[in-house]
């Protein structure tokens, strides 16, 4: 399996479908989180989405694509209030696991107002 291809089961089976049981099965216990408000580690992480999926997110991937060990995967995530966030998650994978872990995240775009037509996804 590619890294490509994990990342996209990882996210189909955990973001999408909400598995967090399977998250052990792509992620190493001593998982690296960049994001600030995320501790790091493997047991963190499902913490904190167990606690995202009450917000009950739908994942639109826009674009899958690796080079290397990275694998950086563009979405949309659509909350239960209506308000969407731009993101873009980009892991490190080592040994058909990931490993480590930053993002990009543009939050409340449903209100922004473009000055171009050519949408922001």
């Amino acid at each position: 399996m590619t890294n490509k291809e994990l990342v996209k089961q990882f996210y189909q089976h955990v973001f999408i479908n909400g598995e967090i049981d399977k998250i052990p099965e792509y992620v190493i216990e001593d998982y690296i989180q960049h994001n600030p408000k995320v501790k790091t580690g493997r047991e963190a992480f499902i913490n904190f989405f167990k606690n995202f999926l009450q917000l009950k997110p739908k994942f639109e991937i826009i674009n899958l694509c690796s080079e290397g060990d990275m694998v950086y995967i563009f979405h949309k995530c659509t909350l239960a209030d209506g308000s969407i966030n731009k993101v873009c998650d980009i892991f490190r994978v080592e040994n058909h696991k990931i490993v480590e872990h930053w993002d990009v995240i543009e939050r409340g775009v449903e209100k922004i107002q473009s000055l171009n037509n050519n949408g922001i996804f």
